[in-house]
């Protein structure tokens, strides 16, 4: 009975199967009564996700879905259970979903990973997002919730985003992220466990507090959910399926589907009034791209100034581009002539300064890594002489902090 039981089993792995590489060096098989355990040593490429021996059936993938779980626990709970087994046999069945959310999360993860890094929190938080807003800085929902972390008006105020005729800062990544690492610390603060901080993010502070008073007190996620509302209920349990699913995709042979749009970017601190479109036949550069990355723009307007710089994200710039982008920033616009301040990356570790009194040249912060040559190449007209000579500079020799005066041609 056994031998039929092992063949059977070894031309039905030939078909089916989630196992990864790691995992398909052994299977763990129950008798009826779960009493005796053999191991059977398999080299193909997949096993069944079931096996059925005698009566009760021992659903084999449950137990892989938990290890797997485990394997990847930090320090947020990732709890398996038939509401988590629900969710993820659901997002397993919208591969095209789960691949475009793999290719998204390339570019904002990054974003939000140094957000919660900055707060000191677990990065594993970053996953609401994609449970939020399927990692769409556009999202508005049904009650008015807005941005990649789907914050209510009065909620983001509190937290210090603004809002205002020009701007939404809850669809800006970076700064709708440090709001809600801010949020989420304090909740934690309040109720001590991850996942009810995580439930909190959903209902409310107030509404996990009084479920946890319902439920005795206990701050367990599991034994209070019965006294949460029923959307926070599931939303917990997406949260740790949307865990597993983009950690373990490749074991499910979902595919990472691109961002139709660069996830290789500049950021630019501007201090003017200037339209997107602008900037988009300055640089060349597709107007609905630089959209796509600076989606607190209400009316494609940046409105930054001296006081209040206001950041615009860029693909990753060709020198020639760079130099228009600089032009166009140090000239005039329909409104008022202002000074520029711009970072070449996101750090902010290169910044080009304010233009000078005399209007003669700018300057530059040297940061890590630049040269003389691949400064006077981002400046059209600009030789490394020029730049030498300017600066009194006897040697070819930068210190990271340098600031530099760069000719204006």
């Amino acid at each position: 009975m056994l031998k039929t039981v092992f063949s059977l089993l070894f031309l039905f792995s030939l078909s089916c199967g989630i196992l990864t590489a790691s995992e398909k060096d052994s299977l763990i098989v129950f008798d009826a009564n779960h009493l005796n355990i053999n191991k059977l040593q398999l080299n193909q490429d997949s096993i069944p996700k079931s096996v059925f021996i005698g009566n009760p059936i021992v659903p084999l993938s449950n137990g892989i879905f938990q290890t797997r779980l485990e394997s990847i626990r930090k320090e947020v709970d990732l709890s398996y259970n038939e509401h988590v087994q629900k969710y993820i046999d659901t997002y397993l069945k919208r591969k095209e979903h789960i691949g475009k959310m793999l290719g998204l999360s390339k570019y904002y993860f990054p974003i939000f990973e140094k957000a919660l890094k900055e707060f000191g929190l677990p990065d594993e938080l970053k996953y609401i997002t994609v449970v939020e807003s399927a990692l769409n800085p556009n999202a508005v929902s049904r009650s008015g919730a807005v941005g990649p972390w789907q914050f209510m008006y009065t909620t983001a105020k509190g937290y210090g985003l603004t809002m205002d005729s020009y701007t939404d800062e809850r669809k800006d990544p970076q700064k709708a992220s440090l709001a809600a690492a801010q949020y989420l610390s304090d909740a934690h603060k309040r109720i001590g466990d991850w996942l009810l901080a995580i439930a909190a993010f959903n209902c409310g502070t107030g509404a996990v507090t009084r479920a946890i008073a319902k439920s005795g007190g206990v701050a367990d996620f599991w034994k209070v959910r019965p006294f949460l509302p029923l959307q926070t209920q599931n939303y917990v349990p997406a949260f740790i399926a949307t865990v597993y699913t983009m950690s373990y995709h490749q074991a499910h042979e979902i595919a990472e589907k691109p961002a139709d749009f660069s996830t290789s970017t500049d950021i630019f601190p501007v201090t003017k009034r200037i339209s997107i479109s602008s900037i988009a036949k300055a640089t060349e550069l597709d107007v609905n791209e630089l959209l796509m990355l600076n989606p607190s723009y209400k009316k494609q307007i940046i409105n930054g100034s001296n006081l209040l710089p206001m950041p615009l994200v860029v693909p990753s710039l060709a020198s020639a581009s760079y130099s228009s982008l600089y032009e166009l920033f140090n000239g005039q616009d329909e409104d008022t002539t202002a000074n520029l301040s711009i970072s070449a990356n996101p750090e902010n570790k290169s910044k080009i300064g304010q233009k000078n009194n005399e209007n003669s040249y700018f300057q530059y912060i040297v940061k890590a890594g630049d040269t003389l040559s691949g400064i006077a190449g981002k400046f059209k007209g600009t030789t490394v002489s020029g730049i030498k000579v300017l600066n009194g500079l006897k040697s070819t020799v930068l210190k990271p902090g340098m600031r530099l005066k760069i000719p204006k041609i």
